[in-house]
């Protein structure tokens, strides 16, 4: 993850990490964090705690998205301070769930827009001069637009790849291809790399061709809190916790001092936690653990 980060990951660059509750890359967010990226353009659909972390630890410059929150659990805290004025400043661009779909799949398809019909009735385009409006040429209907999004880098956590990069994700599904498809650079980060002839054996869990594929890293727990499906579950103490935790300034960097910077990789992380194995499917219990909270 480190050679990844480094060798992809830019100061000032636009970097969606993206899944939908589902196969979030905490690990390669909090190795941005640690290497201590700056300028960047956070975007996502949903960001939730991971973005909330790397807004706290000063790597954001501007956020895009559609819907920020603890899936669950209230507010981010770090990132609601920053939008009322009270943290390191943050430009905000906020969108509809479907119009950062529209964005990414315009980027995809490499169009320069994407229309749309679900901002009648809304106040979005009043605040959000990017989201403009066009004639159907065929009905005259007028129609919401939003600008193609083309990210300098897409960080994909997947169940598995081969070593050419060609990625298989199943269950719930974001918009992991089409961010993929929109982006100049691609790391895919994975439980565990199998070989090709299990990918050419289920290919239609392939979502993400290794064409297009610039890294593959291979992080066991790298999604941790959130979870991979036949992998783990969702740590749902851990978003109950952070509620508490990025409330506090103070609790929250004393957060990323213990969990981020004080370890050198995703394997010390692990070991830190503790007992993840409780969250293995097929063994699931109601132990906790201790994240400072």
């Amino acid at each position: 993850m480190r050679e990844a980060v480094a060798a992809h990951v830019r100061d000032g660059d636009t970097v969606v990490i993206e899944g939908f509750t589902h196969l979030i890359c905490f690990a390669a967010g909090h190795e941005i964090i640690r290497q201590k990226r700056r300028d960047l353009t956070l975007c996502r659909l949903t960001p939730d705690l991971i973005y909330d972390q790397m807004i706290a630890a000063g790597c954001a410059r501007k956020l895009v998205f559609s819907w920020a929150g603890n899936p669950g659990a209230g507010s981010l805290h770090a990132f609601r301070r920053a939008a009322e004025g009270k943290g390191p400043p943050l430009e905000l661009e906020e969108y509809s769930h479907f119009g950062m779909v529209a964005r990414l799949s315009a980027g995809a398809a490499r169009l320069p827009f994407w229309t749309l019909r679900n901002y009648m009735g809304t106040d979005l385009p009043r605040v959000n001069p990017m989201i403009r409006s066009v004639s159907c040429p065929y009905t005259g209907e007028v129609l919401s637009t939003v600008p193609a999004l083309n990210p300098d880098v897409t960080i994909v956590h997947a169940q598995r790849a081969d070593a050419q990069g060609n990625a298989q994700i199943w269950g719930l599904l974001g918009v992991q291809k089409e961010a993929a498809f929109a982006s100049d650079r691609v790391i895919v980060v994975v439980e565990e790399i199998v070989d090709e002839s299990a990918i050419r054996a289920d290919p239609n869990r392939t979502v993400i061709p290794g064409l297009i594929v610039d890294a593959v890293v291979v992080e066991p727990w790298g999604a941790h809190p959130s979870y991979a499906q036949g992998y783990y579950d969702r740590d749902n103490g851990f978003y109950i916790g952070w509620e508490k935790i990025s409330r506090d300034p103070a609790a929250l960097a004393r957060y990323l001092d213990e969990f981020v910077y004080s370890l050198a990789d995703r394997a010390e992380y692990v070991e830190k936690c503790g007992n993840l194995e409780r969250l293995r499917a097929s063994e699931r219990v109601c132990a906790g653990v201790n994240y400072g909270f």
